[in-house]
């Protein structure tokens, strides 16, 4: 199992858009994949349960990676939120 903190940097935060791109670069690996917001625990390969954590710009969110492909997982998705999810600022 490997944990990351990330911060939510796109203007608008885990809104449908940038949740649908998340739940992408989850879904591209078998490890299961889970982030942390507050006291809500998100599974990442599903846009409900990513749009139900109500990230906003700036919150901070701890991503948990648990299999076989956990690490590159875990570096996918950092990457995947460092360029903003796809999400045009």
């Amino acid at each position: 199992m490997v944990t990351k903190t990330a911060v939510i940097k796109n203007d608008a935060g885990l809104h449908l858009k940038p949740a649908a791109r998340f739940c992408e670069e989850a879904l591209k690996y078998k490890a299961t994949v889970t982030f942390t917001f507050g006291n809500t625990t998100a599974n990442a390969k599903s846009v409900l349960s990513v749009l139900g954590a109500c990230v906003k710009k700036g919150d901070e969110i701890e991503i948990v990676c648990n299999g076989e492909d956990e690490q590159e997982a875990i570096e996918g998705l950092c990457r995947a939120i460092d360029e903003g999810l796809g999400d045009e600022e």
